[in-house]
């Protein structure tokens, strides 16, 4: 399936100098939603978001990789850029350094301050396949 563009318009809300969150949207066992707000990241293609495994998100994308994700313009809440994709990707080889970088982005950190002993952190990249626009 191809990747759905992001419109120009809201590319801005992508990028690292924007603390948008996106609510990312994942299918319990059960097919009801669970949703969740995340921190994430683009390569300008795809969207990253990152987790630690067993929870949740990272069983339901493992089992069905369909997702949605809400980001909202922190300044405006009635804009917003819907995407839904799948997950395309699922790796733990660099997923250390890519919380770290979301700390960043996020808190200012440079190291991700809430890692959990034993804690073995995922990357998720999702690829966009619809993707619809508000405001």
């Amino acid at each position: 399936m191809s990747t759905a563009t992001i419109p120009e318009a809201f590319r801005p809300l992508l990028g690292d100098d924007v603390k948008a969150y996106a609510n990312l949207a994942t299918v319990l066992p059960d097919g009801s939603p669970q949703v969740t707000p995340v921190w994430f990241d683009t390569d300008g293609r795809t969207i990253r978001v990152n987790s630690a495994k067993g929870r949740w998100k990272d069983r339901n994308m493992r089992r069905d990789g369909r997702v949605a994700l809400a980001i909202m313009d922190p300044s405006n809440p009635y804009r917003y850029v819907q995407i839904r994709g799948r997950v395309e990707r699922i790796a733990e080889d660099g997923a250390d350094a890519h919380i770290d970088r979301l700390a960043k982005k996020y808190l200012g950190a440079d190291t991700y301050p809430f890692r959990q002993a034993g804690e073995v952190r995922i990357i998720y990249t999702i690829r966009p396949e619809r993707v619809t626009t508000m405001g």
